[in-house]
């Protein structure tokens, strides 16, 4: 399989979504891809803003020829 934009972009990185109490708003970030995060005024909107984020981080690093992580397996390996 060709490792394009759409191989990566299907990929099931972990997302972490937090609540900022000074805005009252949400942070969505992807650990796994180094500064590859966003806010939101609500949960959906975050995640809507992030799965934009990825999609622009991506495409940079296939531009900069940088390596693009891909998910760990540490879900599959926990009992």
């Amino acid at each position: 399989m060709e490792k394009n934009l759409e191989y990566y972009m299907a990929l099931p990185y972990k997302i972490e979504l937090e609540r900022d109490a000074d805005t009252n708003g949400y942070t969505a970030s992807i650990p796994q891809l180094k500064g590859c995060l966003t806010c939101g005024d609500d949960m959906i909107q975050a995640l809507a803003n992030l799965e934009d984020a990825k999609r622009e981080w991506i495409t940079a690093a296939m531009t900069r020829g940088i390596e693009i992580p891909e998910p760990d397996d540490e879900l599959e390996n926990q009992p």
